[in-house]
């Protein structure tokens, strides 16, 4: 079944026109989207960006609070020393200790962490 359309009769010039009319409307919509996409990228880039400052400034704060001991000067009663963080959280750092212990069967005061480092 034929579609009827009053396009079935058109000249060379009437088509060409249509067709560029066409193309227009395509490459329209292609630039708005490129607009679009490049408004997000950057309000998601200043998103970012605000973090990190807020981040640096909230750093530059806790070490502008003076610290009145930096080393304990006893060992708490059951702890095995010190415990050097490497790019770890200290509670993941807690967390793999009690699974280490657990998975030992010890407990988590027998058994002594010198140092824990994220491997990237």
């Amino acid at each position: 079944m034929m579609l009827a359309s009053s396009l079935d009769s058109i000249g060379i010039l009437d088509s060409l026109i249509v067709a560029l009319l066409g193309y227009c409307v395509v490459f329209f919509g292609l630039i708005l989207l490129m607009i679009v996409i490049t408004i997000m990228g950057k309000v998601f880039i200043a998103k970012d960006k605000k973090a990190a400052e807020k981040a640096a400034a909230a750093k530059t704060v806790v070490s502008a609070v003076p610290v009145a001991a930096a080393e304990p000067a006893a060992v708490a009663p059951g702890s095995a020393g010190k415990l050097k963080l490497y790019d770890v959280e200290p509670k993941t750092a807690a967390m793999l200790m009690a699974i280490v212990a657990d998975k030992m069967g010890k407990p988590l005061n027998e058994l002594r962490f010198i140092s824990i480092k994220e491997v990237k």
